[in-house]
């Protein structure tokens, strides 16, 4: 697979790389699916959806998929992994999926990027649990979509340390030097754009559902949807390196103010320490600074 090395002038420039490359997934998830076809009579299209759902570029992967080949009389959108998985059949789904190109053999030569990336991964996977137990909370219609589409909210960042490892190292060698530097500003500085930006672009082009790409964008935030997801991935941003960050306090008031629930309980819910908590129950915060995260 080729890398980027250079800035390429346009949006445009980018998907058209990106969409004739074969997005690559954790070496994990394809060691998985292999197992599960030597076993896929004991398998259930349930099991199947939470190795998916662990992965953020297999579920990105299937998405794709589906859209791709898309019956003439489907007449809607395949929004959950779990779906897709009993649409296709569990034996056909496995035979699909099972040999594709890893991320760890992606970036083989690029040790500091596979870091990076599985630090993103596991942002992403953070991000989908705070998402799914918000969208609970709220009584969500479909849980699983907001899960997906908050899965998929670093997609960009995973894909530009995947295919742009030297250029991506160098955003982030920025915002360790100067902590007070969006990611949005480092993003364009190197890239030309910014991660947001070409994730609107990308979901567009490969014909994600509508409703995941909406999910995805901050410029819908009146939908309670919309704001689950964008202030999931911001407390999930926010929340990488600890408790500390001087953003979490407008994270936790908006989601207080999403959810009507008090500090205390939020702080329950998530799980914070002890000595964390006792210091953000008296933080404060402004909702209205929350979003965008950046």
């Amino acid at each position: 697979m080729a890398l980027i090395t250079q800035a390429l002038d346009s949006i445009d420039a980018y998907s058209a790389f990106l969409s004739h490359e074969s997005i690559p997934v954790l070496k994990h998830t394809v060691k998985e699916l292999q197992t599960m076809r030597e076993h896929e009579d004991s398998i259930n299209g349930r099991t199947v959806a939470a190795l998916v759902l662990s992965d953020p570029m297999m579920t990105l992967r299937v998405l794709m998929h589906i859209e791709a080949n898309r019956r003439a009389r489907q007449n809607h959108d395949i929004t959950t992994i779990e779906r897709a998985v009993m649409m296709m059949g569990i034996s056909p789904f496995l035979r699909e999926f099972s040999e594709v190109p890893t991320i760890e053999g992606q970036i083989a030569a690029h040790p500091r990027a596979l870091v990076g990336v599985l630090k993103v991964i596991s942002r992403a996977r953070r991000a989908a649990r705070y998402a799914r137990d918000w969208a609970i909370v709220r009584h969500d219609l479909d849980v699983d979509e907001v899960t997906v589409a908050a899965l998929l909210s670093e997609a960009t960042d995973i894909l530009c340390w995947c295919f742009a490892p030297t250029l991506t190292q160098q955003v982030y060698e920025m915002q360790r030097v100067d902590r007070s530097l969006r990611s949005a500003t480092a993003q364009r500085s190197v890239f030309n754009f910014s991660a947001k930006e070409l994730q609107l672009a990308l979901v567009h082009h490969w014909h994600l559902p509508e409703l995941l790409i909406s999910m995805m964008d901050e410029r819908q935030l009146g939908n309670p949807r919309v704001s689950t997801v964008q202030l999931a991935t911001s407390l999930a941003r926010h929340t990488a390196q600890g408790w500390d960050n001087p953003a979490i306090p407008d994270d936790l008031s908006a989601i207080e103010k999403l959810l009507h629930i008090s500090r205390e309980n939020l702080l329950h819910r998530l799980n914070v320490p002890h000595a964390a908590a006792t210091l953000l129950l008296a933080a404060g915060g402004n909702p209205d600074g929350a979003l965008p995260a950046g």
